[in-house]
């Protein structure tokens, strides 16, 4: 059996964790095993799951420029008493750096850097990070990604594997039935639902998208703008909310275990990032039958269905609430052609990844 470490920074639920569960429950666990090294000092929302289907879990030291030294003595031990793992593959974008360089010491000869994003956090390590970005291709040997311009970003011209952001498009497509049920029991029946699922930071410009709402508001008094994710904004957001007096209109959901159930409940998608690779949530919302609005920072190869819409984040608000309005009254409907050959099918996608990884041994399924 192949082992191969997965390198994240833990596995709550967000969209790349999610993504690596969906290829794990999966993939041919009687040839391909996943492990993951965290970098976080907790257990995490899929931590159980992940134990339950065999895979083991290490928790290193988090990755602040103080810990740089206490990171590599974890390192180098973890290498030393785990010599069975011959892939290292690091999920963690610029911050890849770091654990293939330990992997790269170690002697384990194949290390592959994944890139999910597009750009990069403006957060305390954003320069650190902008110079860990150009030094990757000097500790991994390959390159994967989730889309085009998430690989041209992190690798420049390198030549890299593509890795469909794939979903268990059953759990998605839509069913009338769940969002009847689903609305009834939130109390949602009669309002105009505006969805967004996002970890709580910079990149989902979650600032926006209330200002957007907040005209949307002063249109429609069915509106609800419904928010799924947590993150170290939350705080920002909430006083943002009630400064504009949408505390009654905006719900906040935090970590939700029925994402998939909710969507079925909402009746637009809309995202206003400032970055995105190709994010899962947007498929999952495609697949669900929403019309989905993007920021024109999202790349455009993440649009498989009809009623999707790029908008510019140099537009107003007004702009905005217009093109998100004209969706009222949309009639939804699933698509199981569609979902059927799709590469962000699961049951398409988990193939490509179980035969990258067995490549490697001259093998394929």
């Amino acid at each position: 059996m192949i082992r191969v470490l997965q390198c994240v920074n833990d596995m709550h639920r967000a969209g790349l964790e999610t993504m690596l569960m969906n290829y794990y429950r999966h993939i041919d666990r009687n040839k391909i095993q996943f492990d993951f090294l965290t970098h976080r000092p907790y257990r995490s929302d899929y931590d159980d799951e992940i134990e339950a289907l065999g895979g083991r879990i290490y928790y290193a030291p988090r990755l602040y420029p103080q810990n740089f030294p206490k990171y590599f003595r974890y390192m180098r031990d973890f290498f030393k008493e785990h010599p069975e793992y011959k892939i290292v593959h690091s999920h963690i974008d610029s911050m890849s750096f770091l654990p293939l360089l330990a992997a790269k010491k170690a002697g384990v000869p194949v290390r592959i850097a994944h890139s999910h994003n597009t750009s990069i956090d403006r957060d305390m390590k954003y320069f650190l990070k902008q110079y860990f970005r150009f030094q990757i291709p000097k500790v991994a040997n390959y390159f994967c990604a989730c889309g085009k311009e998430a690989g041209e970003f992190l690798f420049g011209s390198k030549k890299f594997q593509y890795i469909p952001n794939a979903i268990e498009v059953d759990r998605f497509l839509y069913d009338p039935n769940v969002r009847e049920k689903k609305r009834r029991n939130l109390g949602w029946d009669g309002h105009y639902i505006i969805g967004h699922v996002g970890r709580l930071s910079y990149q989902k410009n979650h600032d926006y998208l209330v200002k957007i709402f907040k005209e949307i508001s002063m249109q429609d008094d069915s509106a609800l703008l419904v928010l799924i994710g947590v993150g170290e904004k939350e705080e920002e957001i909430r006083k943002l909310i009630e400064k504009l007096g949408l505390t009654k209109r905006v719900v906040m959901l935090g970590n939700r275990s029925d994402v998939n159930e909710l969507y079925q409940a909402m009746d637009v998608f809309v995202m206003p990032s400032f970055f995105e690779g190709i994010p899962v949530v947007g498929i999952e919302a495609q697949f669900a039958g929403l019309p989905c609005v993007f920021s024109d920072k999202v790349p455009k190869q993440v649009k498989f269905a009809e009623n999707v819409k790029f908008i510019s984040l140099k537009e107003s608000e007004k702009e905005w609430a217009r093109n998100i309005m004209e969706y009222k009254g949309f009639h939804r409907k699933a698509d199981p052609e569609l979902a059927l050959n799709s590469e962000y099918n699961i049951k398409n996608a988990c193939l490509l990844l179980e035969n990258y990884y067995m490549s490697f041994y001259g093998e394929k399924t």
